[in-house]
């Protein structure tokens, strides 16, 4: 979800008369994320104050550098039990005893999904169609006289178990993170009132209204709005009609078929007014199947907000009675269809590698990756002054890098270790832009040509310029340093190969590692030689005088 579609505030009062307080509170956006925490120190405890303000910090900063690999869940859990760890041992080493105390309450938003967790008795609210639901869990003695009696806090001892939970979210929702000195003068009631108008500073003073102006205890809240649903959620939401069957010059929505453009008949060239576009429809599986639609859900909003030189132009009409989505016609052929009758000249080779790199780079500031670079998903037309241009297709493949669950890619093209189950990185990407240049240069898959379900023995790959002798010693090595078998000798990432390809006098000539030293150097090589023969003859000149 994006930071325009969410609105937060946070408010916090010490106690009585005293200037700071123990309650420590934080928000902030941190790329498609929204966390917010609220730690009340705990008073008992020398260092409450400080334990609150360090457990809000570490966990902010570990989700700047949160491993992208990693689920929220797997996130909020592990930085939660990392904290708990360094402020229980510090507290033993310094105190004997547990004074680095705190509790815990936060939320974590992406996309339409709430995840949270607390430790203590803070605790997270949903306020939605004007009713309050309490999300988080007290751990705290439910026996009469010690319900302020903590079961779990951060700090408190070696282990921590939070109380995590998940939610869908909607527009209008508020979330609401609180410390105990909140709803201990504010009951359900009166929270449920003053949230309905107000948000974490209306909150907080009321409360110190009602204790005129002498809180029992300190206080803070911290409360999110959802100000507008997000837009896949409400994309997956639409009630649209998935068509069973399509016929030619059948018109929906104004958009007269004229022919299917694939086999399965779901994508289609269409006329609307004076114009060809093409339309792609929900798989027919999408009625029965959940995941199936939510996977072609994905794909209309990737293609929707993905907005580049590099990919067609594609809208999803407001007043569409199906579920489809309308792309740019792009006049010309597929890569693979214009391979059967050209070959790609040098120049137009690297500019395609360029064109494939920006277009991964791009994606990567979406935590996203093509997932099926290969020739048949790259279309080829040339401008007005006759230089080639390329358009990358398929928005289905996109996917979230670093998955390992994605079944996207085709087996010609996927790297070594993705038949492993190995996620999908920056490096398997550059392994099938590799694969595609060494295929649209030489006619030739670098390790065959892969059918699914076989496993493959990636023998070692023979230079492109083997096949082709125009291509160069520099283009030759970057080729072969992208397809690399061993990932540890390929470009880790996408602005390294693209600096090799715009710097060909920066290129070291590639070899694989267990090269013989007169393919790696032959000058080398035969210095050596040369040294090794004129010992011998010494010793023969020797030999034969004595």
């Amino acid at each position: 979800m994006t930071a325009s579609n969410i609105k937060f505030s946070g408010f916090s009062l010490a106690k009585g008369k005293e200037l700071t307080g123990d309650d420590f509170y934080d928000v902030r956006t941190i790329g498609d994320l929204t966390v917010a925490i609220v730690c009340d120190g705990v008073g008992s405890a020398t260092e409450g104050a400080a334990a609150a303000k360090r457990t809000t910090s570490h966990l902010m900063n570990n989700f700047k550098i949160r491993p992208k690999s990693w689920s929220i869940e797997k996130s909020i859990k592990s930085f939660i039990e990392s904290i708990n760890s360094i402020l229980y041992q510090e507290s033993q080493i310094n105190y004997e005893s547990s004074e680095l105390v705190t509790t815990l309450a936060m939320v974590v938003i992406q996309g339409n999904r709430l995840y949270g967790a607390n430790v203590g008795d803070s605790r997270v609210y949903l306020f939605r169609d004007q009713k309050l639901n309490q999300l988080s869990y007290d751990h705290a003695m439910d026996e009469e006289g010690f319900e302020n009696v903590l079961t779990q806090a951060i700090g408190i001892s070696k282990d921590v178990e939070p109380f995590y939970f998940e939610n869908l979210i909607e527009k209008d929702d508020k979330i609401l993170l609180c410390s105990d000195g909140l709803y201990n003068v504010l009951d359900e009631q009166l929270l449920t009132q003053t949230i309905t108008l107000g948000n974490a500073h209306t909150l907080v003073k009321k409360a110190s209204k009602l204790e005129e102006d002498k809180l029992p205890d300190d206080t803070t809240a911290v409360v999110v709005e959802i100000l507008q649903a997000d837009e896949y959620s409400t994309l997956r939401r639409q009630k649209l009609e998935i068509p069973q069957s399509l016929k030619k010059d059948q018109e929906i929505d104004g958009y007269k078929l004229i022919k299917p453009l694939i086999q399965n008949e779901r994508t289609w060239l269409v006329h609307k007014k004076t114009k060809d576009y093409v339309v792609k429809f929900a798989p027919f599986e999408a009625i029965d199947d959940e995941s199936v639609l939510d996977l072609f859900v994905k794909e209309a909003w990737n293609a929707k907000r993905l907005k580049a030189d590099f990919f067609p132009k594609a809208v999803i009409p407001k007043t569409r009675t199906m579920r489809y989505y309308v792309m740019q016609l792009f006049k010309g052929e597929d890569l693979d269809a214009y391979l059967t009758h050209k070959q790609l000249t040098i120049d137009d080779s690297i500019e395609l590698a360029s064109t494939l790199l920006k277009m991964s780079q791009f994606l990567l500031k979406y935590d996203l990756v093509h997932g099926d670079i290969k020739p048949p998903n790259i279309m080829i037309a040339k401008d007005d002054d006759e230089n080639l241009e390329f358009k990358i297709i398929d928005f289905g493949s996109i996917t979230e890098i670093f998955s390992t669950d994605t079944k996207a890619g085709t087996p010609s093209f996927l790297a070594p270790e993705r038949f492993l189950g190995e996620s999908i990185s920056e490096t398997t990407e550059v392994f099938a832009i590799g694969a595609t240049l060494y295929l649209a240069l030489t006619g030739k898959y670098p390790y065959g040509e892969i059918e699914p379900f076989q496993t493959p023995s990636f023998k070692e790959a023979k230079a492109p310029s083997f096949y082709n002798k125009n291509i160069p010693n520099w283009l030759d090595s970057v080729i072969l340093r992208s397809i690399a078998r061993d990932k540890e000798e390929r470009y880790a990432h996408y602005s390294e190969m693209s600096y090799e390809l715009t710097h060909p006098e920066k290129v070291k000539p590639y070899f694989v590692k267990d090269a013989p030293l007169i393919e790696k150097s032959p000058h080398i090589f035969y210095k050596r030689a040369f040294m090794i023969m004129t010992f011998i003859n010494f010793i023969l000149i020797y030999l034969l005088l004595k």
